[in-house]
């Protein structure tokens, strides 16, 4: 009877807390880092929680802000890469880095 009694006083809430430190190392996020407007489409730009990668959610203009986004970008490294494909391929802008 006494060895249950210790299990329930001291092993169980050893095991929830570190169950809570374990999972709190693992949870990541996604964070919205800006918002914008081209030609007929806005974007939000969005980044990992370490910062390795950014994407684009992209709606038309007229696209209610609650609706699902038009289009997903794939994944880029740069926040100024996400940026050119948008202006490049949303915007339809004229820029150097547009020919590459």
């Amino acid at each position: 009877m006494k060895l249950i009694q210790i299990l329930k006083v001291a092993v169980i809430p050893v095991l929830t807390g570190l169950s809570f430190l374990s999972t709190s190392n693992t949870a990541l996020a996604d964070y919205l880092n800006s918002e914008g407007v081209g030609g007929n489409y806005r974007y939000e730009l969005w980044s990992s929680d370490d910062n390795s990668g950014y994407y684009l959610k992209i709606w038309l203009n007229e696209a209610s802000p609650t609706s699902d986004p038009y289009s997903t970008t794939r994944a880029f490294t740069s926040s100024r890469e996400a940026l050119i494909n948008f202006d490049c391929n949303y915007a339809e802008k004229n820029l150097p880095e547009c020919s590459q």
